[in-house]
């Protein structure tokens, strides 16, 4: 039987929580709740397209790294005809993991428990002692076996353990328009360079989903002590949420996805703080007008796409007084268990770029946005506490019930862009939440089995 055509009831609480989140309240336990976990596993990360790597990462036949989609082990890997595929890790013969090593080269992939052997299509190529101990087995009815469904989109490679789910390009949908304002800004794209990093963090992967949905306003506490040494300045950080001219947009209702940006004023060139030797490689061939135009006048941009795909595009310094890198960080927040996640950052650059500036926005990323970085800390830490309170017994008791109605009508001075060229719903400030309703809104109808195109939007600021 194949579970994911008979899921689960829904949880009897969920369906109350459509109410709550239309005026902006969600309860704190959502955070650490073992059944909600369990319900994740089963109706978000089974059903949604998951991110597992970039192209660049496994340019060669052979090249694989290992990831995973909820907690469930794959090998992305590419074959020896080139194509991409997301094997499940999991020897068919009693089970045991064949791939011992997050990323390599390997012409096949060999069980150490007994010994099968897979080709990398995940073919069934060596049985020991098959004459002896398997006669009769047809070994083409025991290869590894597979995500039903792979895409790419701009070097961006996905997974779907759902054979019914929607294309990826419709999953996508309008956070595409805004996806290439960062991968398409040169003829060659984005290369990631350096090792991704991986560590835990004893937080609800949701948490990551949240801040980099578009949360600007925990920059100027949380993050104040990097501000205030100069590793990124006051007018690239925005911490001081105000409007300025309309620079500051957040971007909600984007086909269930989320981004937010700063730029500088109509007419100036920034892209990011590049410099000019990165800067010539931006032809922006493929992108329209208007999506150059932002581009160009970017400072700064975060974003999820849902479920756990965040991304963050900034110029920020390794040490004050030195020059700044800006780089392309993927962030994804991989679920271990109810509070707790596996965070991963994948560094990327022009590939165009030299060597040496792909060295130094490297050391730059590490710097900041890494385990050990002077960003990341803030954030784990902030995270953390979140989800210790809610696995508490007085979250449950007590019904705690957290804010997220800045942007609602008369709340703040949030107001809508009538004449915004792209798509989605977008506010003149960063003083918002709708942003991350939109992924909590997402979330519940997800839960709730309702599907995209019944998630119902919310009353805006005219």
């Amino acid at each position: 039987m194949n579970i994911l055509n008979s899921p689960t009831d829904v949880d009897p609480r969920l369906p109350e929580l459509e109410a709550t989140l239309k005026k902006g309240l969600l309860p704190l336990w959502i955070y650490n709740d073992s059944e909600i976990f369990r319900q994740e596993m089963e109706r978000v990360f089974a059903k949604k397209w998951i991110f597992m790597a970039h192209e660049t990462e496994i340019p060669k036949s052979g090249d694989f790294v290992a990831r995973t989609i909820g907690v469930d082990p794959f090998i992305v890997v590419r074959g020896n005809d080139g194509v991409v595929r997301v094997l499940f890790d999991s020897c068919r013969h009693k089970g045991a993991r064949v791939c011992r090593a997050d990323k390599g080269n390997a012409r096949s992939f060999v069980c150490p428990y007994h010994g099968w052997t897979y080709d990398t299509a995940g073919k069934l190529s060596g049985i020991p002692l098959k004459d002896a101990g398997y006669k009769t087995l047809n070994q083409a009815e025991w290869g590894l076996m597979a995500a039903p469904r792979v895409g790419v989109y701009r070097g961006l490679i996905f997974a779907t353990l759902d054979s019914a789910a929607p294309s990826l390009d419709d999953f996508l949908g309008d956070i595409k328009w805004y996806l290439d304002l960062h991968l398409c800004l040169s003829p060659q794209g984005m290369e990631v360079v350096g090792e991704p990093h991986r560590w835990n963090i004893d937080a609800d992967w949701k948490s990551g989903s949240d801040n980099f949905a578009g949360d600007a306003y925990h920059t100027q506490s949380l993050h104040r002590s990097v501000v205030r040494i100069g590793v990124v300045a006051p007018e690239v950080s925005g911490a001081a949420g105000r409007k300025l001219n309309n620079n500051n947009v957040h971007i909600t209702e984007c086909s269930g996805h989320t981004t937010n940006f700063r730029c500088t004023d109509p007419g100036n060139v920034f892209f990011w703080g590049y410099p000019e030797t990165v800067q010539k490689h931006f032809t922006c061939e493929q992108l329209v007008p208007a999506q150059k135009d932002i581009a160009q006048r970017s400072m700064v941009h975060t974003g999820t796409v849902f479920p756990n795909l965040s991304f963050l595009h900034l110029s920020v310094t390794s040490t004050p007084g030195e020059p700044v890198a800006p780089f392309l960080s993927l962030r994804q927040w991989n679920p271990i268990g109810p509070g707790k996640m596996e965070a991963r950052s994948w560094v990327l650059v022009p590939k165009e770029a030299s060597p040496e500036y792909k060295s130094l926005a490297y050391k730059t990323a590490v710097a900041t946005f890494s385990p050990s970085g002077s960003f990341e800390q803030d954030d784990s830490t902030a995270w953390a506490g979140i989800s210790r309170a809610a696995g508490s017994m007085f979250a449950r008791s007590s019904g705690q019930l957290l804010n997220f109605q800045m942007g609602l009508p008369g709340m703040s001075e949030a107001n809508v862009m009538q004449t915004w060229p792209g798509p989605g719903i977008a506010y003149d400030t960063n003083l918002e939440e709708g942003v991350q309703r939109t992924f909590y809104r997402h979330w519940l109808t997800t839960l709730l089995d309702k599907g995209q195109k019944e998630t119902s939007g919310e009353l805006v600021a005219k």
